[in-house]
């Protein structure tokens, strides 16, 4: 247990500041005059969650699942951003992962995961970022179909709870974005542990 609280420790010092990197690095940032403020719980949040998530499992590729997906959480809620130096690792992580399984269906998962994703975000014009559509590509290997649906219908649930609640308390109106890939990559975290 003190290891994992170490590499909590590591990993949160060293996440908060390639965030830092790629904030700078960026022309699309949603709130770039905001930036240390939207991050001030940052390391708090990140530690806390890794201390606790690492210690319910001691498999390496779930723990850098768990990583890249609460770094990309709060990319979303701090920016409106999912980058794609967070997703590609994530992404083929999960195909060598996805070895050790059924690697058709988590390669199907992905295909038709991020396919579909890309439909909608055709569709509703730009609604849907391409950031979440890389998401449920990348999560597609780690979790296959099933799963994978089950990512995409609870997590579309609770992002549509909070948004609700964000508006009916006056934080967003209907018009406002909304960041749904920290909903997609919570529900993911819970279910590659389950």
């Amino acid at each position: 247990m003190f290891a994992k609280i170490i590499l909590s420790t590591v990993l949160t010092c060293a996440g908060s500041l390639w965030m830092d990197k790629l904030y700078q690095n960026s022309s699309e940032l949603t709130f770039p005059k905001e930036i240390s403020s939207r991050s001030k719980f940052r390391k708090a949040i990140l530690f806390c969650s890794l201390a606790i998530l690492f210690n319910m499992t001691d498999d390496l590729f779930l723990m850098a699942a768990i990583y890249l997906l609460m770094l990309m959480t709060l990319t979303d809620f701090e920016q409106y951003m999912l980058f794609d130096a967070m997703t590609f690792p994530l992404a083929l992580i999960g195909a060598i992962f996805s070895w050790q399984g059924n690697f058709t269906d988590n390669l199907l998962a992905a295909l038709i995961g991020g396919g579909i994703f890309l439909l909608l975000a055709i569709i509703s014009k730009g609604a849907l970022g391409g950031g979440d559509i890389k998401l449920i590509f990348a999560l597609g290997f780690w979790l296959g179909t099933e799963k994978l649906l089950s990512v995409v219908i609870y997590g579309t649930i609770f992002g549509g709870f909070a948004a609700i609640l964000m508006i009916l308390v006056k934080k967003k109106d209907r018009k406002s974005y909304f960041a749904y890939g920290p909903y997609f990559a919570l529900t993911a975290i819970y279910f590659l542990l389950k």
